[in-house]
């Protein structure tokens, strides 16, 4: 139960989310720290709760090896034996798998490289400089951990969603909460595979609250370079417009900000730095040359639906599905980005859209 929080996921990793917002159904947030922000164990442990309070039939140590069609329903092959069902509701996450560029083949076979998945912390890594690649939470997470290590870090940087930690004292997830953001549903957002594809914003859940951004990693020593475009002869060759993806990032995040304020009947804040780009960046590492030993590629996560044998993914690997009803009969999908709300993705986000699921899954058993 809660396997890839217990099993895959950096030590010091925390929710982005603060724990009065960590609710499931029937479950609310009960500790002595409500504006903290739980570790990965700890929510392996409330998943683990949740089950026991809700008395679901949980089968544990069990992996479903397929699922494919059969009469008016589905055959699924697990290791502790097959089922037979009429409706199946796929909940396996979002970040199965860790996404790499093509050309990481490329990389000098002297190099170590890794993802988030096989990360645990700094003292695992071989001696020498790191480069991360991609600066959404994961990315500025490890880079921050691996610089405060000693050990020195560059960080490519594209596309990233920037935000403070608080805004006007306040989480800014209670912001994205308390003003309906959250709210907005798949069918009213113009561009819905972008806004599925989004990267995790810029954040990190330290016990003191603090904004983790390029600002901050430039102050810790982190060197900036721009988006990691492809790996020749042994050279990383990085595109040249870091300023311009930073000048964007900044300005939706004063606009999101000034949403915030307007929202609330205040002024716009002043509380705003712009990031900090130096006037010149690299293009290039050599590889070879032993001032980067190691490599984490923080390029983000896909599903894994090798097991599910029903034609309803695309070739690209995403599901097929419109607000969680997938495009076979009697085939749903709960907990991936977007999938109703914007709050989908997020532990609290369950609810409604487990409901709106179960409604429909409830009607079509009634009309087969």
């Amino acid at each position: 139960m809660a396997n890839s929080w217990r099993r895959e996921r950096w030590d010091s990793l925390r929710l982005l989310t603060p724990n009065w917002l960590s609710r499931l159904p029937g479950l609310d947030y009960d500790g002595p720290d409500p504006d903290g922000y739980m570790t990965s164990g700890e929510v392996a442990s409330l998943v683990s709760r949740f089950a026991r309070v809700i008395d679901a039939p949980v089968r544990s140590q069990t992996s479903v090896l397929s699922v494919r069609p059969a009469g008016d329903g589905y055959h699924v092959a697990t290791s502790q034996g097959d089922l037979q069902c009429r409706s199946l509701v796929i909940a396996s996450g979002a970040c199965n798998i860790a996404t790499t560029p093509s050309f990481r083949t490329a990389v000098p076979a002297s190099l170590t490289q890794l993802t988030p998945l096989d990360y645990r912390g700094p003292s695992e890594l071989p001696e020498g400089g790191v480069l991360v690649v991609g600066a959404s939470a994961t990315g500025v997470q490890l880079a921050a951990e691996v610089q405060r290590s000693g050990r020195p870090v560059v960080l490519s940087v594209g596309e990233h969603v920037r935000l403070p930690r608080l805004h006007r004292d306040r989480d800014v997830l209670w912001w994205m909460d308390a003003s309906g953001v959250w709210d907005q549903r798949w069918d009213e957002i113009d561009d819905l595979n972008r806004a599925r594809r989004l990267p995790s914003p810029q954040l990190i859940g330290s016990p003191d609250r603090s904004t983790l951004d390029l600002n901050t990693l430039t102050g810790l020593g982190v060197e900036l370079v721009g988006r990691l475009a492809a790996v020749r002869d042994g050279v990383a060759l990085f595109s040249g417009g870091l300023r311009n993806v930073c000048s964007l990032a900044d300005l939706k995040m004063k606009r999101l900000l000034a949403g915030f304020d307007s929202w609330a009947g205040l002024s716009p804040s002043k509380d705003f730095e712009p990031t900090a780009v130096p006037a010149s960046t690299r293009l290039k590492l050599d590889l070879h040359g032993g001032e980067i030993s190691t490599i984490v590629w923080a390029t983000g996560f896909r599903p894994d639906y090798s097991w599910l044998d029903v034609p309803v993914v695309d070739e690209k690997g995403r599901l097929r599905h419109e607000g969680g009803v997938a495009g076979a009969p009697g085939l749903y999908a709960l907990g991936l980005p977007m999938l109703r709300r914007r709050r989908s993705s997020f532990i609290n986000g369950i609810e409604d859209d487990a409901r709106a699921v179960v409604d429909h899954l409830a009607k079509e058993l009634t009309d087969r």
